[in-house]
Formats: C-alpha cells, structure tokens, sequence
C-alpha cells in the first residue's frame, strides 16, 4: 500500500549577498511604509505624477538600492518596472488596487518576492506548470492529510459555475466569494509554511472559525497577464509564476470576527523571516523565503 512520508530537506540557503539577510529586507520594508506616509502627509490620494517624483527619489537611497541592486535585472531595470507599474495604474475593477498608494505599497513590496525567486524561470503557459515534475498537486496531498488548509477548483463547465452560483444565493458566506483555484500546484516549501500558518490561525482563531481557504496558488505567466486584464494587481515578474506564493483569503474572515487574527499570525510568520506579506485587500499574497524553516520534501513510502 503506498502512502506518503515526510521527510527533511533544506532548499537553497540565503544567499552570502548582504541584501538577502533578513535585516535588510526588513530595513527595505521600514523605508516602503516611509515613503507610502510621504505620498500621503499632504493629500492622501496624490497624483501620478507626484508619486513618480517621489519614487525616483527615494529608489536610490541605500534602504532600497541595497535589495533592488541584487534583483535579478538589477537596479536601475527594477526601478523602471516600479515607476511603469505606478504610471500605467488604473482602478479598472473593484479587484483593482484600492488606489495609487495601495498600488505602489503592493509594487515596492513585490520586489522582495523578486529578489528571492526572480531567477528562476517563470512557467509561461498552464502547459509549463502541469509538465513540471516539482511542483506537487495538491489534492493528492489533502487526501493523504498532508493539505492542512481550505481550498477549491474554480468552476469551468456551465453547470459548475450554475452550481456555485446557487450555492451562493442559497448559503451566502458559506466560503469566500473568490474564483478558486485554476491549478492546484505548488512547492513543497510553500505547502509546508501555509500548513504552519493554517496550524497556528486554528490555534488562535475563535471556535468554529473556517480553516485557513488559500484562494491562488501557481500561475503561468499568460495567466497572470489575464488576470491583470481584468484589474487585478497581478505583477510581473511574480513568484506566483514559479510556484513559491499563494493569496490567502483575508476579508471573508471578518464573518468570524478572525480577519484581524489571521493578519497577525502571517505578520508574526514574516517576522520569523519565514514569508514575505503583501496586503491585496480581500486576499492577502504570502511568498516563502528560500530556506525558509526546513522545507519537506514529499516522498511514496511503500507499506
């Protein structure tokens, strides 16, 4: 009978690169909520312009060159993404960025994602992401108990999105009003850090409160420009697209009086040095740090 072991292995260490320690990252976090209160100390919606002069400024002070500086495409590339992403901003849906400051506090924040995982090839098609031996299906793992978190497919047939529609109307609140799940894959390091997080939010959270649902998980790369179509902050390059971050529901939780809970369990993970955080508004985006704990490698173990 084949059933599943866990084993110990670490995955790449932190690079020896002074702006991969946790200090400086935290440094660079402490200088990004710095500039989002200048952006804001004299109208709390400023313009485009005002907050690209702004950026250009401050993006070159060393809280900021010392991680943009070791982004993959280096510094002077990473500060062009940022201003190109504020400057081509637009509250296109209600899944937009509530406005200019969120949009350039999830930008500046993305680029931590970048500087942990931006070398590793993105997956440019859901062909990419279904052809990859590392990454592991997720519903395999929940049956064997090794899934610790909420979370479902999206609906892709009529009669599925029919279904969820009338579960909807029928049981409103009954789970998050989020698409799913396109494709159930992830790293193994990125499913043992949510199954932590979803450990200590149970732990927390008042009685009868929902597991931790994670809404999104792997993306391609197509994908991920499909989703920015419609207004999401859906930013490129992504950790998403090589398998290392997840959005977890957040606003949902409020029904249960645990939003608040929830938020500070993930700050309390990133402050272990454990994940980075991205509030998104509804969901929150969680990335997990190369090394990141011990990551468990996930094997057959013959019975």
């Amino acid at each position: 009978m084949t059933g599943w072991l866990v084993t110990s292995q670490r995955t790449d260490d932190l690079s020896a690169g002074a702006a991969r320690r946790l200090s400086d990252v935290a440094a660079y976090r402490e200088a990004v909520a710095d500039v989002l209160a200048e952006l804001t100390a004299q109208d709390r919606r400023p313009s485009v312009a005002a907050a690209e002069r702004i950026l250009a400024r401050r993006l070159a002070e060393h809280e900021f060159a010392a991680v943009l500086s070791v982004t993959p495409s280096g510094a002077e590339a990473a500060t062009q993404r940022i201003l190109r992403d504020v400057r081509s901003y637009r509250r296109l849906s209600p899944n937009s960025a509530g406005d200019l400051v969120d949009m350039v506090r999830v930008t500046l924040l993305t680029q931590i994602d970048v500087l942990w995982w931006g070398h590793v090839p993105a997956y440019k098609t859901d062909e990419d992401v279904l052809a990859d031996t590392d990454l592991l299906h997720l519903d395999g793992l929940r049956h064997g108990g090794l899934v610790t978190f909420n979370y479902r497919h999206q609906a892709t047939s009529v009669l599925g999105r029919a279904a969820r529609a009338a579960e909807r109307a029928a049981a409103p609140g009954r789970a998050p009003v989020a698409a799913g799940l396109r494709l159930a894959y992830a790293r193994a390091e990125l499913i043992v850090v949510l199954n932590r997080i979803a450990a200590d939010f149970a732990r927390l959270a008042p009685a009868g409160t929902p597991r931790l649902w994670v809404t999104s998980l792997t993306r391609s790369v197509a994908y991920q420009r499909h989703l920015r179509a419609l207004g999401y902050p859906a930013l490129l390059p992504s950790a998403h697209c090589s398998g290392y971050a997840a959005d977890v529901e957040m606003t949902w939780y409020r029904n249960f009086g645990a939003d608040h809970i929830l938020q500070a369990v993930l700050l309390g993970h990133q402050r272990d040095g454990d994940i980075n955080v991205i509030d998104e508004g509804q969901a929150w985006h969680v990335c997990v740090r190369p090394g990141a704990g011990r990551a468990m490698r996930l094997i057959p173990r013959q019975r």
